[in-house]
């Protein structure tokens, strides 16, 4: 169920793989092992991903401090997997967590978080605040306690359906932009700038 949205194509980001279950599922799925970029905070657990899982890299690190440090250069990730305990986890820290996993993931994409709470465990302040949303995409009601799996994505940018103010406008200035313009209809309006 956690994993059932992962497929092959790209790096993975798993945050609190603790023994590697989630790990096994992603592989399972056909992600090759080098894909996999594992955040684990503690010392043992990092010891035995390596053993498990040579081919993956495993960074000993605080998940709060993704956003300062340059774990991927390029290419963007295709999933977020996370294992964390986010109910146990101050909003602030939830917040830091998701920001810096957002960083890494292509606009599309998609992060991953596994809950025993009867609600997604990351409070709607903060899925506002990062512009997030959160979907339900499984429950596994025969699991003692419950547990549920939530996709949380970036909500779409919302345009205007009024006509916009003149002021937003810019007109073509360039060849290219007179060429975008063209093949948009010829509309001005394609062309935004927001003062």
């Amino acid at each position: 169920m956690m994993t059932r949205e992962i497929f092959p194509g790209g790096p993975i980001l798993e945050l609190g793989p603790g023994t590697g279950v989630f790990t096994r599922a992603i592989l399972g799925r056909g992600v090759p092992e080098s894909d996999l970029t594992l955040i684990e905070y503690g010392a043992d657990f990092v010891r035995m991903l390596e053993d498990r899982f040579p081919a993956a890299r495993v960074l000993e690190m605080d998940a709060t401090h993704l956003v300062h440090h340059q774990i991927y250069a390029g290419t963007p990730v295709e999933a977020v997997v996370s294992g964390l305990p986010l109910l146990s986890i101050p909003a602030r820290k939830v917040m830091s967590i998701l920001a810096g996993a957002f960083t890494y993931l292509r606009p599309n994409g998609g992060f991953y978080q596994f809950t025993y709470g009867p609600r997604c465990p990351v409070p709607a302040v903060v899925l506002d605040r990062l512009g997030l949303r959160a979907t339900r995409i499984g429950r596994a009601v025969l699991n003692i306690p419950p547990a549920a799996v939530y996709r949380i994505t970036r909500q779409p940018i919302k345009f205007p359906l009024c006509p916009l103010p003149d002021s937003w406008v810019t007109l073509p200035t360039s060849e290219s932009q007179h060429k975008v313009l063209e093949q948009n209809g010829g509309s001005a309006r394609h062309l935004l700038t927001f003062p």
